[in-house]
């Protein structure tokens, strides 16, 4: 299987301006090189048969007749090949010439498209010897001893994908044909280009195909001249641009002296994923008049998928200097949310618990930014360390260590008394330490906070995370319900990011403390300490690791993915980290919980979203809560 992953190639071939004899041959071995790496759609340069810097040597019959000569003789050299070869050609029509893409597999010209909005610059004065496309009519011409189908409304399909074609000054245009195709039904542009080099201008050309690709949910492929073309007046860097969805999946070398080919990947399940949740897109297919024309290409037999494209193991966790900018902002919009919530409840304090584990310090956190914003007394922060069964030394002293460095209401209420009566109340025994002797402690620890909550003119704000809702691990009624829950959109991966963020601006006590809550293995501490008095219950030793989890979560949930694909791209991404029985069985056992555990989900209590995976059951996920999981759960052992 290929899970909708389509190999793509931008060509950036040496030249030899006239000759194309030379430049065909560069051509053939480009071509060969990328069908050998399981290439199935190769694009080369604009005029990359003559060169681009042909001048006025386009108006000599001699030129358009060679070209055509060696089109012909790379048809004929290519036929046995599978790969789709795009390269750009001038094309003769009686007293018309069109600087076009010709799309060639299997020894036929399956279309030639012609380049729409010529340049008019002082260095490129194309209108000087080409007709733009504006001016032809679609028409079935004889070209290479062929008839084909000229058009700039072509799409190209096969069994896997729908590409369309636009040429260099075509994406500048106020609103590029690429648009158009797009919201006709491509899922890959390929752009065949000669862009020269400037200062500044590589720049705005990566700005400009990254948001053409975004703005067409749409793989984009660019592939422009470099060296060889003419250095009379102007120097081309010979750019290899392969996007998908705004995102740079590979670039070539600039101003290389060698020929490159820039391969990668371009995921089309997770395009049309994209396109289908996506309301704008398809309300803007309204707006296309004209009827594209569609060409089929031959049926290829698939072959083994070898990703050469990478796929970050912590997909919510940015890196580099963009983790400093994304914490401040999901800091920011937790404050915000929950600064909305208190003024409009009029609330006097906020009530939470807290274990000396990452989510509750993370809340805590939270609340306290709030009330410094809100212009409040840090002391109706009334902070509850409620001691179990499980509670060890190391996390009971961080939990009061922060609450008096920070400067809130510190109370504690041991849970130990009440749930020892509540055991004899419904005859179990305390010594079997099974989900109602976990659940009990969670519920009594719920009850303490709602009820101060209610004493001390107040909401209770939740502590519980992204990641422990998909995985349902929560207590019904338990640390499952707040008034507010601050955290119901950080998944785990992130929230010690979030914490170690805040930490690097605080003061040097709470600094420390917070560096010992980011080490402290993850526990519901429901289960007693082992013999050491430390923790025994280890969240990650019963329902897998976090950043597994996220990473299944996130393709899981933002792309629609199945579980065989989610288990392909995880064998790649963790290899060498991971076993992939392992991997297997952690995934197994996410498409268990999550299904099964929905009904937590579907009556959860508002919370701030703040990234693009988000389970609330009001707006992100509406799923029945007894859904039948067969499917996700055989797909995940295939």
């Amino acid at each position: 299987m290929n899970y909708g992953f389509v190999k793509v190639a931008a060509a950036v071939p040496s030249v030899k301006v006239a000759d194309c004899k030379y430049n065909v041959r560069q051509i053939e071995q480009l071509t060969a090189i990328a069908d050998g790496k399981g290439v199935r759609i190769i694009a080369f340069p604009e005029l990359s048969i003559t060169g681009y810097t042909c001048g006025d040597l386009f108006q000599q019959q001699l030129l358009l007749d060679v070209a055509e000569i060696e089109l012909m003789q790379l048809l004929n050299d290519t036929r046995q090949l599978d790969i789709i070869v795009i390269v750009g050609t001038p094309v003769f029509l009686g007293a018309e010439i069109i600087n076009a893409a010709v799309v060639i597999q299997h020894g036929n010209i399956l279309g030639i498209v012609p380049k729409t909005y010529l340049p008019n610059y002082k260095e490129f004065y194309e209108k000087r010897w080409f007709t733009s496309a504006v001016g032809i009519p679609d028409q079935t011409i004889h070209f290479c001893g062929q008839s084909v189908m000229l058009s700039s409304h072509l799409l190209f399909e096969t069994s896997e994908v729908t590409f369309g074609i636009e040429i260099c000054e075509d994406l500048w245009a106020p609103i590029p044909p690429s648009s158009y195709l797009a919201l006709k039904g491509a899922d890959i542009i390929f752009n065949l280009s000669a862009d020269n080099d400037i200062i500044g201008k590589h720049r705005y050309l990566c700005s400009l195909i990254a948001q053409q690709s975004a703005r067409c949910l749409a793989g984009y492929v660019f592939s422009s001249c470099g060296f060889g073309e003419s250095t009379t007046d102007v120097v081309f860097g010979g750019n290899g641009l392969i996007y998908e969805n705004g995102t740079l999946l590979a670039r070539s070398e600039r101003f290389s002296f060698e020929e490159q080919l820039v391969v990668s990947e371009i995921d089309v399940e997770r395009i049309r994923s994209e396109r289908r949740t996506n309301n704008t897109f398809t309300a803007n297919k309204t707006n296309v008049s004209f009827e594209v024309k569609k060409v089929v290409a031959e049926l290829v037999p698939e072959r083994p998928l070898v990703l050469t494209r990478k796929f970050d193991p912590c997909p919510f966790v940015p890196g580099g200097d963009r983790l400093k900018e994304h914490c401040e902002e999901i800091f920011s919009i937790q404050t915000a949310g929950l600064a909305k919530r208190i003024v409009h409840t009029h609330s006097k304090t906020v009530v939470l618990g807290i274990s000396g584990g990452l989510d509750s310090t993370l809340a805590l956190l939270v609340c306290v930014k709030t009330f410094d914003k809100l212009h409040l007394d840090r002391h109706n922060i009334i902070t509850v360390t409620m001691p179990g069964f499980g509670t060890t030394d190391r996390t009971y002293s961080n939990a009061v260590s922060l609450i008096h460095s920070l400067g809130t209401t510190l109370r504690e209420i041991s849970i130990a008394s009440a749930c020892y009566q509540h055991f004899n109340d419904i005859g179990h025994d305390e010594e079997v330490h099974d989900v109602t002797y976990e659940n009990s402690q969670a519920r009594e620890r719920t009850q303490i906070l709602m009820d101060i909550a209610n004493q001390e003119n107040g909401m209770v704000v939740g502590t519980g995370d992204l990641s422990e809702l998909a995985l349902g691990w929560s207590t019904y009624n338990g640390d499952h319900i707040s008034m507010y829950g601050v955290n119901c959109s950080i998944p785990k991966t992130l929230v010690k990011y979030l914490v170690e963020w805040v930490a690097d601006y605080t003061d040097s006590k709470s600094k420390e403390t917070l560096k010992d809550i980011i080490n402290t293995p993850i526990s519901p501490e429901l289960i007693p300490a082992n013999e050491n008095g430390t923790i025994k219950q280890k969240t990650e030793d019963i329902v897998g690791p976090y950043e597994l989890h996220d990473f299944f979560l996130y393709y899981f949930i933002r792309f629609g993915f199945r579980p065989s694909k989610i288990y392909f791209l995880a064998q790649q991404t963790f290899s060498g980290v991971y076993s992939d029985g392992i991997i297997r069985k952690w995934l197994h056992t996410f498409m268990h919980r999550f299904f099964t555990q929905q009904f937590k989900r579907s009556c959860l209590p508002d919370g701030p979203k703040v990234g693009s995976v988000n389970l609330s059951p009001r707006g992100d996920w509406r799923m029945p809560s007894d859904a039948v999981s067969t499917a996700w759960e055989e797909d995940s052992e295939v």
